[in-house]
């Protein structure tokens, strides 16, 4: 028999309460007990899965000590062809955790592809509750949640990236469609400029900012608003901060 794949979440970002289990306020109990028995991880990146595994052991022991876990690495750089020796343990009856590095696997992150593989081998997949930024961002927006469609990261040519969202502009406008967006945190700045320039004045646009954690920032205007709350009170606080883009024309 085959084990269980399972989509395991995980935190948006370090919490700094000072007392408790900072997970409580993100991850469900369940998930954590759960998330704590597994020996086989994958993960984007070993390191930081460690130190959050280590960060779970104080409040859930783990099955085993850190040093015997075995975490394997799935990132942008990892080939199509390396995808079915990550199953192997699967195939051997061990079940393994999928685990992205902020938020939930497969969402905005690497591993859609090694869950369609795992499907292909009739191996059980378990997706848990956890916190996703862009189900967040939406639900805090005001914006059209009936409709809506996430588009990852436009492109870095000032140019392209204006004629691009003047395309999904007049999507949105047309079908009532929420577009998301994600930009590498420290070019937040150039991405909003990009937003308010290239939309009509009463496009609403949505910017949310380190959702979860104590710094977290949900502010939705119209591109003229937006343009006057510049004037008046400079950028967002949102330098190098992971944001999600929402506009609805």
């Amino acid at each position: 028999m085959y084990g269980t794949l399972y989509l395991i979440p995980n935190t948006l970002g370090t919490s700094k309460l000072e007392q408790g289990n900072p997970l409580n306020l993100i991850i469900p109990d369940s998930v954590q007990a759960m998330s704590s028995q597994l020996r086989h991880f994958i993960a984007e990146n070993a390191k930081t899965t460690r130190a959050y595994l280590k960060t779970l052991n104080q409040f859930h022991p783990l099955g085993c000590s850190i040093q015997e876990l075995k975490i394997m690495e799935l990132n942008v750089n990892t080939p199509s062809n390396a995808l079915q020796a990550l199953l192997s343990p699967l195939l051997e009856g061990q079940d393994v955790g999928l685990i992205s590095e902020a938020g939930v696997p497969a969402v905005a992150d690497p591993g859609a592809n090694l869950v369609r593989l795992a499907h292909q081998h009739q191996i059980r997949i378990r997706p848990l509750v956890g916190p996703s930024s862009l189900l967040l961002a939406l639900m805090g927006s005001g914006l059209n949640g009936q409709s809506f469609a996430f588009h990852g990261y436009l492109p870095t040519d000032a140019v392209a990236r204006s004629k691009r969202i003047k395309e999904l502009e007049d999507r949105s406008r047309k079908e009532k469609q929420t577009q998301l967006l994600i930009e590498t945190p420290y070019r937040n700045a150039a991405m909003l400029d990009a937003l308010i320039t290239s939309c009509q004045p009463h496009t609403l646009i949505c910017v949310a900012t380190d959702l979860t954690l104590e710094s977290e920032s949900i502010l939705t205007k119209s591109a003229s608003e937006w343009k006057k709350h510049l004037q008046q009170n400079g950028q967002p606080d949102f330098h190098k901060k992971p944001t999600v883009f929402l506009f609805l024309g």
